[in-house]
């Protein structure tokens, strides 16, 4: 009969463990939603950091291409102005 005695509280023990086990598989989808937010955004914002970084190298490459212009039209002045004198 003491064997009887201790099935109760090894059922309770059993539907304590099965709630808590139900209760993290219900936690489980939210987390999941959570990570993927959280995914999403530092993907959107290193997506935001690359446009900067390439406006920021097509700026660079503008400005590079606006010296050599002035630096070949100087040489170009210098040359005309030695070949006419």
């Amino acid at each position: 009969m003491a064997e009887n005695a201790d099935l109760p509280a090894l059922l309770s023990e059993m539907m304590k463990s099965m709630e808590k086990g139900q209760e993290e598989m219900r936690k489980g989808p939210e987390e999941m939603r959570k990570r993927q937010e959280e995914m999403k955004d530092k993907m959107e914002k290193g997506q935001e950091e690359m446009r900067k970084g390439q406006q920021e190298m097509r700026k660079g490459q503008e400005e590079m291409k606006n010296e050599i212009q002035t630096h070949v039209e100087s040489k170009v002045g210098e040359i005309k102005d030695h070949v006419n004198s």
